[in-house]
């Protein structure tokens, strides 16, 4: 079976919706494939209870749809799930689900891309050709569990945060959590309020603020250059925190929205978790693991310790390269762009990507908006439309 289309998305999370969305807005066609069941299943299905967005809602909203006046300010995932499936219906939104996209490859004859994918129900194979392609698939496709030697000897569980729920099943037991990013530190939080006996790895040196410093220093970017927000909210924070190297947690040399615009790190935002670690009742490993057996873990500093499970929070990988190929002169070996924000976007032969700016639902928003206004544009200049 073959369907042609103007435009092929790749991907019905946040980035694949507004794409498609923005598309819609301009009469565009096109088309989405998810190899999920559903869509954003980042969101419905691999993520844990308490989740909540870690930025101000007006910095979250999608194009075109702001979230409601009486959403909160933090909107937690229940309610974001609901405005994603209310922001399909609006713009009329409709992925192909349960697709896998096998290859994609560029036809410099016909001026086209030739898409494979097969159903993961049936297996059966269907093709697609368009002008334009769009990865939407973001940068946190697959979840990522370092290899560490001996691990398969563990007992316990091992589970990446992605499939990670709740503490609840963990009240009493020994449970390392393995990264210090907003997962792990909120994670390890939930693990301890439901009474488990928690460790966190922080090796690497990170900010910490509370959301109502973000959402502070967010504003204040507007009108002050980022030397003096970067000033104003690490002052505030050394008030309110204290001398974190005592606990273990180093900051960066630059500050923490420097940080973010010069490498895409985000700043880990307190949900309550350095108030455990202060009483001991979160403890920190400041080294990596070097190895484990059965449930003995050693550290590279030379520390023992004992665990009942393990949960890796250590990130993501993009998945693109799997099936992405003729794309090189825009994405890199680990299928990430290869030009910096704000022309990371636009590849060439029609080929854009959505969701890798490692800014957020606002990076998001802003590159479904590029990639729509730039196809148009396209259109305008074959005398496609008007």
């Amino acid at each position: 079976m073959e369907t042609k289309t103007e435009v092929l998305i790749v991907g019905a999370g946040p980035s694949g919706l507004a794409t498609s969305a923005c598309l819609n807005v301009l009469s565009i066609p096109n088309v989405v494939l998810e190899r999920e069941a559903c869509t954003a299943s980042l969101w419905k299905l691999r993520a844990y209870d308490r989740l909540k967005l870690h930025l101000a809602k007006r910095f979250c909203g999608l194009p075109h749809m702001p979230f409601p006046a009486d959403a909160p300010t933090f909107v937690p995932r229940e309610q974001f799930v609901a405005y994603l499936d209310a922001y399909q219906r609006r713009f009329a939104v409709a992925p192909t689900c349960s697709t896998v996209v096998e290859l994609a490859t560029f036809d410099a004859d016909a001026e086209e891309w030739t898409v494979t994918a097969s159903d993961a129900v049936t297996g059966e194979l269907k093709r697609y050709r368009c002008r334009f392609l769009v990865a939407a698939t973001g940068e946190n496709s697959q979840g990522f569990i370092p290899g560490v030697p001996g691990l398969e000897t563990f007992p316990g569980d091992v589970v990446h945060s992605t499939t990670y729920k709740s503490g609840e099943a963990y009240s009493g037991d020994r449970v390392l959590v393995v990264g210090s990013g907003n997962s792990g530190m909120e994670i390890a939080y939930d693990l301890c309020d439901h009474g488990a006996k928690t460790s966190i790895v922080i090796r690497s040196p990170i900010h910490v603020l509370t959301k109502e410093l973000i959402y502070l220093g967010m504003v204040m970017l507007k009108y002050l250059p980022v030397a003096v927000v970067d000033a104003l909210v690490l002052l505030i924070a050394k008030l309110k925190y204290g001398d974190l190297t005592k606990l273990g947690i180093v900051r960066p040399s630059r500050g923490p929205f420097r940080t973010k615009i010069d490498t895409g790190s985000s700043s880990v935002i307190d949900v309550g978790t350095i108030a455990k670690i202060k009483t001991g009742e979160i403890k920190v490993v400041e080294s990596q693991m070097k190895r484990i057996k059965g449930k003995e873990v050693e550290f590279e500093n030379g520390e023992t310790h004992f665990y009942d499970h393990i949960v890796f929070a250590a990130g993501f990988r993009s998945t693109v390269k799997n099936w992405l190929k003729d794309g090189d002169a825009l994405m890199d070996e680990n299928g990430m762009p290869k030009e910096k924000a704000p022309r990371h976007w636009k590849g060439k032969n029609g080929l854009y990507c959505v969701g890798f700016a490692q800014a957020g639902l606002a990076g998001i928003a802003m590159d479904a908006q590029n990639v729509a206004n730039d196809i148009k544009n396209h259109r305008i200049g074959l005398g496609l439309i008007d």
